[in-house]
């Protein structure tokens, strides 16, 4: 949960993938994070995922981040057209959406992330994968589903992400409720 930390992307710069280096002493560079940005009719499960109707239009932010040279993880970010048109989420320049990320371009929309809920599996690659994450043969992938929201419950985010098992980790802290 603190890779989503507030004071990383919104009085810093780092979003996600910054902080988990930072946190385990890995070296970064802003360039370990390519991407490519593609507007589209949202696919079912994606306009289900953003509250929004059949047929209408997303952004599809798709990034391999990579660590020494070797991909860790593909993430597929998608946004509606209207709450990022013209902001740096639409911008295919390798590295984080301008200072802060992501959900700082959000946050200046007035879109402020509150809340996210992920959802992890496992599961076998499948051929694309296995050679986008430059996978051995046999190794299993975590595939994460994560939903960003507003305070107000309002989606702002849907991202569909494909790990490398063996190159990645989820440690999470909370506070237990009542």
């Amino acid at each position: 949960m603190e890779r989503y930390a507030k004071s990383n992307w919104k009085f810093g710069d780092r979003v996600a993938f910054i902080a988990d280096r930072d946190a385990n002493g890995q070296t970064w560079e802003r360039s370990d994070q390519t991407q490519t940005v593609e507007r589209l009719t949202a696919p079912t499960h994606v306009a289900d995922a953003l509250q929004l109707e059949p047929g209408s239009e997303v952004y599809a932010r798709a990034r391999l981040v990579r660590h020494e040279g070797h991909p860790t993880h593909s993430l597929t970010s998608y946004y509606r057209a209207e709450d990022v048109e013209g902001t740096p989420l639409v911008d295919p320049a390798p590295g984080p959406a301008g200072r802060g990320g992501g959900f700082a371009v959000l946050t200046l929309q007035g879109l402020e992330p509150d809340q996210i809920t992920e959802t992890l599996t496992a599961r076998m690659p499948t051929p694309d994968e296995s050679a986008q994450l430059e996978l051995p043969v046999g190794e299993p992938v975590m595939v994460l589903h994560r939903t960003t929201r507003t305070k107000e419950g309002r989606v702002v985010e849907y991202a569909e992400g494909v790990h490398a098992a063996s190159r990645f980790a989820w440690t999470y802290t909370f506070t237990m409720s009542d």
